[in-house]
């Protein structure tokens, strides 16, 4: 086994973190920003991309670490050491509402699919990279679902979802449809293509865009009901415009909206 063997708990229903158990000189790899807590024998280093020690040379982590900047990604990755002689745990946590995933590798053939911004954190050993479409439609059309995140290896994963998580599991040949922006992940047998949805009524009017993925079994699918990017949405939507004004200004019901709402104070 490639991979340092971590062990975990999750806790929280809605706000989730995963506590990692490391033994004497395990390690743990984490995206910047999702660091919680930990002992105090636990040392952090920055390093350069995912640490894994696939790429032999100077070129070769420069590659795999540029790889990282298209997916929206840092250069750099944080690296949390026990130096202890004995266990020291070391917590990391979801950025907004949703589930924390453990993703054992070993169980997906050393290969995971997942969104851009869906990894957590993972083994030292793990590797982290980007999953490039071969078809020029999910190019165009792919959107959120275009430039997708590879976690290859043996180890322990864990990769965070937006609102309720639903597991699908599908069968040789059968077809699931889903929003790109609500894929968490899937694994590699899975075949992933971008659908017109078609007619001129949905396409203008339905307000659901023009495209949506397709999954084709078989494999395993995970599927998260609220991405983030709709709730940015939502949230700068109902945003007070600059100078105070709120969105509800200029429209045919004006405050009234509002207030039938319950969302007017005095």
């Amino acid at each position: 086994m490639q991979a340092h063997e971590i062990d975990y708990h999750i806790y929280g229903e809605e706000m989730q973190y995963v506590e990692i158990e490391l033994d004497p000189q395990e390690i743990v790899i984490a995206e910047a920003g999702s660091f919680m807590m930990m002992d105090n024998n636990i040392q952090m280093e920055t390093i350069f991309g995912d640490g894994s020690g696939q790429e032999n040379g100077l070129f070769g982590k420069l590659l795999s670490a540029g790889k990282r900047v298209l997916t929206g990604e840092s250069l750099f990755m944080t690296a949390f050491i026990n130096q202890n002689n004995t266990k020291s745990k070391v917590s990391f946590a979801s950025p907004y509402p949703g589930k924390i995933i453990p993703i054992d590798l070993t169980q997906f053939n050393g290969k995971f699919i997942c969104q851009k911004d869906a990894f957590l954190c993972a083994a030292k050993g793990v590797s982290v990279g980007i999953e490039f479409s071969k078809k020029l439609g999910r190019g165009l059309f792919g959107g959120e679902g275009f430039i997708m995140q590879k976690i290859e290896g043996d180890g322990l994963a864990f990769v965070h979802t937006g609102g309720t998580l639903a597991k699908k599991e599908l069968a040789a040949g059968q077809i699931l449809k889903v929003d790109t922006g609500c894929i968490v992940g899937f694994t590699k047998d899975v075949d992933y293509d971008i659908e017109f949805i078609g007619g001129i009524k949905n396409s203008i009017f339905g307000g659901e865009g023009l495209f949506y993925a397709t999954l084709r079994g078989p494999g395993t699918a995970y599927i998260q009901s609220l991405p983030f990017s709709r709730l940015a949405d939502r949230i700068i939507a109902s945003a007070p415009r600059a100078g105070g004004t709120s969105r509800d200004e200029g429209s045919l019901l004006g405050g009234l909206g509002s207030l039938l709402d319950g969302d007017r104070r005095f």
